[in-house]
């Protein structure tokens, strides 16, 4: 019985950097790994919406600063189902970042949808965060 314990650890031990492994990225030697973030800025607001010159001086002061090697902006119509049974429906912004997995960018993220959620009264800002392989 002992042995047939000892054995299963032993087994186990060795599988696990199989599966830890598979886990990992595995890109082409023309790529390399980074984090693609895809953040979704709603822009009802309790007293009306985020004006478009609102939001491009918070793109440029707060998003830009923080990752001026680039990122991308697009409009979109977001939309959800609220705890009443309403569709809610409002403008959004997109904004996708690809970035080192770093924990400064990670720092980064959280701070600009900190100031995001408390610059506009937003409950949450969306993010949506994958592990990617990419060339440039």
């Amino acid at each position: 019985m002992l042995f047939s314990q000892i054995t299963l650890v032993v087994a186990t031990a060795a599988l696990l950097p199989a599966c830890m492994s598979l886990r990992q990225e595995i890109c082409r030697s023309e790529e390399q790994f980074a984090i693609h973030d895809s953040l979704y800025f709603g822009t009802a607001k309790p007293d009306g919406v985020v004006t478009g010159e609102e939001w491009n001086q918070f793109l440029g002061d707060v998003i830009t600063p923080r990752f001026p090697q680039g990122l991308t902006v697009f409009r979109a119509s977001g939309q959800w189902n609220m705890e009443n049974g309403t569709m809610a429906r409002e403008a959004t912004y997109v904004v996708q970042i690809i970035h080192p997995n770093e924990e400064r960018f990670e720092k980064n993220v959280r701070e600009l949808v900190a100031a995001y959620k408390e610059q506009f009264q937003q409950e949450s800002v969306l993010r949506v965060t994958a592990r990617s392989c990419v060339s440039f």
